[in-house]
């Protein structure tokens, strides 16, 4: 799978010219076998440096970088690697996301509570 599209890392490149902006996340990868999620707002100038919420499934999200190009190098067992979410669609700021994520300590439950406080049943997005 391609982890960005040109429109993607155009909008990623974008934010990342507007530093210290609680910015959308324009991205979502996980791990198809595992917990591991990671949601991206920002790319720097070098092309593989994401800014956004990383979260490898063992109860601590944290903000910081992360690199395209490792996540892309990741060989999962029966050939599968990392992914994007294609339907994923933000409807709130990186903090946002962040703040829900070290409640409940997983990006995936971060985004759970957001949906039931937004009012959205699980499946709905």
């Amino acid at each position: 799978m391609i982890l960005l599209t040109d429109d993607l890392r155009d909008r990623l490149l974008a934010n990342g010219l507007q530093p210290n902006t609680d910015h959308v996340p324009v991205v979502k990868f996980f791990n198809p076998m595992g917990a591991a999620t990671w949601l991206a707002t920002e790319l720097d100038q070098d092309g593989d440096t994401l800014f956004g919420l990383a979260d490898l499934g063992i109860g601590c999200p944290e903000l910081g970088v992360f690199r395209l190009s490792e996540l892309a190098s990741l060989r999962l067992p029966f050939g599968l690697g990392i992914e994007r979410d294609i339907l994923f669609e933000a409807t709130h700021p990186l903090s946002v996301y962040a703040d829900a994520a070290h409640q409940v300590g997983s990006i995936m439950g971060g985004i759970s509570l957001l949906a039931k406080a937004d009012g959205f049943r699980e499946g709905d997005r």
